[in-house]
């Protein structure tokens, strides 16, 4: 993999000729075996992201531009999010739960279980500002010891779950998905959007005050594979990652246009101190540019 490569935007509709960016992506680093998670912590100028099958935490330096063993083993973890005390939030693929690191370094277990029974293998993982922790609960980790380890389910299905932020109690909150993968909540958080990778599309809720999902749509389709991980702009304008790149909507659900890239794409984020830097991980590689569009400040943040 070369270090750099031409920027290519592919405009579906005109509204997306405003999208721009670096001339070049830079390729920060390649050698993994399959790329996930990207999570940005501004405080330190660095990213985690995930190299699944080979069971670590990888971190890129911003200052410095190397990129080290974060964690080893860790789970085979697959999402990560920064919450807004600046603590990784992790779903962990092999232990069938999700876990938050504390500032001394220590892991506190925020979901293993609903009714007593153990999860699958929890994937996608964000906060909202009420300081409820989201995440998707698909099967890939016990499917088979690629990506976890092989397992018997003990849930009948493919779930999405809420971790209430004062008792901790987990609540499922959508129960008819094929695989249930990337989400991320709209600027305002009044909806939240949620990848079907096996249904290749997107679908959009409606959040309603007690936490509960309504109003359930198929916001878009995937034309090229299966979607994966998804983010929103500070336009409201929605980015998922699929085979061919990352595709870009408008709210209304017009697919505005792509940005094409030469592997796989898994997950990214926007991160740097303006939330305009694209991290993206994608099959074996993390790339990066910089683009004139920012990522959403959340409530809270």
């Amino acid at each position: 993999m070369v270090d750099r490569f031409r920027t290519r935007f592919e405009v579906l509709d005109e509204r997306f000729r405003r999208v721009n960016g670096d001339e070049w992506t830079e390729c920060l680093w390649t050698g993994g075996r399959w790329l996930e998670g990207p999570a940005w912590f501004p405080a330190g100028r660095f990213l985690v992201f995930s190299d699944i099958p080979n069971d670590r935490l990888l971190r890129w330096d911003e200052t410095t531009g190397a990129v080290g063993v974060f964690r080893q083993p860790a789970g085979y973890a697959n999402g990560h999010t920064v919450d807004r005390r600046g603590r990784l939030v992790s779903c962990e693929q092999g232990r069938r739960r999700v876990t938050r690191t504390e500032a001394d370094g220590t892991d506190t277990v925020l979901a293993e279980r609903w009714r007593g029974r153990r999860l699958n293998s929890p994937n996608d993982v964000v906060e909202r500002s009420d300081g409820s922790i989201w995440f998707t609960d698909p099967s890939y980790g016990i499917d088979s010891d690629y990506e976890g380890n092989r397992a018997e389910r003990e849930i009948d299905g493919n779930h999405v779950y809420r971790v209430d932020p004062h008792d901790g109690e987990v609540h499922l909150v959508a129960d008819d998905f094929g695989q249930p993968n990337g989400l991320a909540f709209s600027p305002d958080e009044s909806q939240l959007y949620v990848v079907d990778t096996r249904a290749k599309h997107l679908r959009r809720f409606r959040v309603t005050e007690s936490g509960t999902l309504r109003g359930d749509e198929v916001f878009a389709t995937c034309d090229a594979g299966s979607f994966d991980g998804v983010r929103l702009d500070d336009a409201g304008r929605v980015w998922v990652a699929a085979y061919d790149g990352l595709h870009c909507f408008d709210p209304d659900g017009t697919l505005l246009g792509k940005l094409r890239l030469p592997e796989v794409v898994a997950n990214f984020t926007f991160g740097g101190p303006k939330r305009n830097h694209l991290y993206i991980c994608a099959s074996s590689s993390l790339f990066s540019l910089r683009v004139n569009v920012n990522g959403v400040r959340y409530p809270g943040w």
